[in-house]
């Protein structure tokens, strides 16, 4: 059975930083793109950024590129989201979340095993 636990949320000032953690478990971790999204109060749930299984490749939502970096330790079963210059717009629940397939190409949907969310707030 797949196990994603996110930590690493909190309250920060705008401009601050944040590092996200997610560590999965339960399937052969380095065979399975890894992603973040987030939910905001009263909206939809949004795609940020994705890193392919081999680590080569990544995506990432038009809104944080530039401020947030996705990155693996596929030794330590571990995908990060490294957050700087953040926003309050930012403010959301993030999710990790881990591809369906094996070998996938990297993408904003078939996620199919998500955490259970770590709070980020954003004050200004």
């Amino acid at each position: 059975q797949v196990q994603l636990v996110e930590s690493g949320g909190g309250l920060v000032q705008a401009g601050g930083s944040l590092r996200l953690s997610c560590v999965a478990s339960g399937r052969t971790f380095r065979l399975y793109n890894m992603a973040w999204f987030r939910q905001a109060p009263g909206k939809e749930r949004e795609f940020v950024a994705a890193i392919r299984w081999s680590g080569g490749s990544t995506a990432y939502a038009d809104s944080v590129k530039g401020r947030f970096t996705i990155s693996r330790d596929n030794a330590k079963n571990t995908v990060y989201l490294q957050m700087n210059s953040l926003k309050p717009e930012d403010t959301a629940v993030y999710y990790c979340a881990e591809d369906r397939s094996a070998y996938g190409s990297l993408r904003e949907d078939g996620y199919a095993y998500w955490g259970q969310g770590t709070q980020v707030t954003v004050s200004s």
